[in-house]
């Protein structure tokens, strides 16, 4: 069995014993080449398909500089090791704490706290008076599991949650949903959350949608060894506060959600290595007003194309706009369900 696999089986108690089945279930005996997953930001990156080899990992490869590299990719370094495919960026500095969501949204210019969710990129952010405060990679709905959209509020807040329908592979642990956040029950029962998870860089979870949590990997895997990426903890702890978090589930009247799709993914066919994407027209601007960076690393990115644009065999390419978006500042670098995953 390969190592990136995780199979999740029901719960017998739950009255249903169905048969396992992988993460990716159009893909059942190995990941895809995170290169031929498409999301609408690739169109202003220039980047490179790499496939890790023999010892490389990510911090090997980038050295600090690795924690955008997976932000860009949406994966987590469990999934990083050999044999799978990342897009490399010609230069690191074009995903300086990557993001693809709007730095502003008029429409929530008068809720103190609202999250977007934004399934054709893989990405949310949280979000001020309508301002961007950090925003975090995620996993969606694989398959036959897709993730719901429209417009939810979060009701739940839950530190310690985890699944009442699947286990970690080869054990009776209940996986782990960690600071989790309930956002809508659907009329079966079936409960929807934002949590900590495991990250592959594709949709694969049942609905709900993960974030980064190295510290659960840590406990339930035993990788990584220092965990740094915690998105989900981030998220978690902006959404209850100023309530006290004593690690009991805790019914609140939190933040709006809107999950706008479709999530669908977007298969690009890579016929030649290495192989180069990027736009072919790109209109840099500077950083807008208010966007100085707090840790000396500037917010302003000239990252994200205003719309898809398209090239030979239906790749990234063609006239693509670009415009500054605000960055996760370092300090804030940023699935969830009878619960499901």
């Amino acid at each position: 069995m390969s190592p990136w696999r995780i199979i999740w089986q029901l719960v017998p108690a739950l009255g249903t014993v169905a048969a396992s089945g992988a993460v990716w279930g159009a893909h059942p005996s190995s990941p895809p080449s995170l290169c031929h997953i498409s999301h609408p930001s690739d169109a202003g990156i220039e980047w490179e398909c790499r496939t890790l080899r023999g010892t490389d990992t990510l911090e090997r490869l980038f050295g600090d500089r690795w924690p955008d590299v997976a932000r860009f990719n949406r994966i987590d370094r469990r999934h990083a090791h050999p044999g799978i495919s990342i897009k490399v960026p010609r230069q690191l500095d074009d995903i300086a704490d990557f993001t693809p969501m709007p730095p502003e949204y008029p429409a929530a210019a008068n809720e103190a706290k609202f999250i977007l969710v934004d399934l054709r990129e893989h990405f949310l952010g949280a979000y001020e008076y309508g301002r961007l405060v950090f925003s975090a990679p995620i996993t969606i709905g694989e398959a036959g599991h897709e993730t719901p959209t429209g417009e939810f509020r979060i009701n739940a807040a839950h530190r310690n949650h985890a699944s009442s329908l699947y286990t970690v592979e080869g054990t009776d642990t209940p996986y782990p949903m960690t600071h989790a956040l309930r956002f809508y029950t659907a009329r079966n029962g079936v409960e929807y959350w934002l949590h900590g998870r495991d990250m592959p860089g594709y949709p694969a979870s049942h609905g709900c949608i993960g974030l980064y949590d190295e510290a659960m990997q840590r406990s339930v895997y035993g990788f990584p060894r220092e965990p740094v990426l915690e998105d989900a903890k981030t998220l978690f702890e902006w959404v209850i506060a100023p309530r006290e978090d004593r690690g009991r589930f805790l019914a609140i009247d939190g933040p709006r959600v809107l999950v706008r799709g479709p999530g669908n993914v977007r298969y690009m066919p890579v016929t030649r290595a290495p192989s180069v994407f990027m736009s072919r027209r790109r209109r840099v601007q500077t950083p807008m007003p208010g966007q100085a960076a707090r840790t000396g690393r500037a917010w302003g990115r000239a990252l994200v194309t205003s719309g898809s644009a398209s090239g030979p065999n239906g790749m990234p390419g063609g006239s693509a706009t670009v415009r500054p978006i605000l960055a996760t500042p370092p300090f804030t670098r940023l699935h969830s369900g009878a619960t499901i995953r």
